[in-house]
């Protein structure tokens, strides 16, 4: 009786184990895969920003610096490796592109360009469609590493590779509310 007793026990220690496992393994894999929505949405918006250049560089001649600007800003987010490399560097893209939007404002033709005001909408859209994702990929980090500090799961995290994961984070610069001023 004491045997079958020991049994049970083992099995239903077996259970949780598997079961805690299979969590982690299922939360990880969320959490990569929001990484993965992100980063194809921020290729398409790399893969845009050349074609934004070339429109305005052919209204904006004078404008060479701002235009060097956003090519080093996008060739510096794909170059970007880790968490924290790749936030600033797409952070400093959004600044970039921000100074480039602002150029339509001193040139009416390019403001009125067709292609221009395609772009910008394809770009606005995929700014949104970044945030999004980035808010789903940054839920499921805190899930995954809510998951892993907890116990019991917090007795198999670590060995078996269950590592926390870094927030895509924005920029303080980014956070704070525009200024107003009349």
């Amino acid at each position: 009786m004491e045997f079958v007793i020991i049994l049970v026990i083992l099995a239903v220690i077996g259970l949780a184990i598997i079961l805690i496992y299979n969590r982690l393994v299922a939360l990880r894999q969320t959490t990569n895969q929001a990484w993965g929505d992100i980063d194809v949405q921020m290729k398409q918006r790399y893969d845009l920003v050349p074609n934004l250049v070339e429109t305005v560089k052919g209204y904006a001649t004078h404008e060479k610096e701002t235009l060097e600007n956003v090519i080093r800003a996008r060739q510096q987010a794909i170059d970007a490796t880790g968490m924290k490399d790749l936030a600033a560097a797409e952070n400093m893209l959004t600044g970039a592109l921000r100074q480039l939007f602002a150029l339509s404002e001193a040139y009416p033709d390019l403001k009125a360009n067709q292609n221009f005001l395609s772009l910008q909408r394809e770009l606005a859209d995929l700014e949104n469609k970044i945030a999004a994702a980035r808010r789903f990929f940054n839920n499921a980090v805190s899930e995954y590493n809510t998951a892993i500090e907890q116990f019991p799961a917090v007795v198999l995290a670590g060995p078996f590779g269950f590592k926390g994961r870094e927030f895509f984070e924005i920029a303080a610069t980014e956070r704070a509310a525009p200024s107003v001023k009349f």
